[in-house]
């Protein structure tokens, strides 16, 4: 081999001092105001759960104000902790879709009972 061949032979496999690295440095690394706007809006939503509580609501409100902020909680840990907001739409639609099936079908089950407590009602006159 000739002098030129060797050298060049060498830079097609050593890679590039810092150009590589700092590719994967600056992909992998996300800002810490990102964390901390994450973590405050955690705070707002935990807070908010709270008052739920201590305001004393009842019923479906309440039921519907904690599962509120509990998804908006688990949405926030998922999207930014767990860095599915970067991740492609085919995993993240693998991930994600199955819970939201499983929501689905469950309130479908709960219109059912619903429906079913009314008929009993309806034509038993037997509230149970």
């Amino acid at each position: 081999m000739t002098n030129a061949a060797v050298h060049m032979e060498g830079q097609l496999h050593a890679p590039a001092h810092g150009a590589t690295g700092a590719v994967h440095a600056k992909g992998q690394q996300h800002p810490i105001k990102l964390y901390l706007v994450v973590w405050g809006w955690l705070f707002v939503l935990s807070t908010c759960s709270y008052l739920v509580d201590y305001f004393g609501l009842h019923g479906y409100l309440r039921w519907s104000l904690i599962l509120l902020f509990m998804m908006l909680k688990a949405g926030l840990i998922v999207a930014v902790f767990m860095h599915m907001a970067w991740e492609r739409l085919a995993l993240t639609y693998a991930i994600l879709l199955p819970p939201v099936a499983v929501l689905v079908f469950v309130a479908i089950m709960v219109l059912e009972s619903e429906y079913t407590h009314f008929l009993r009602v309806l034509f038993f006159a037997t509230p149970s």
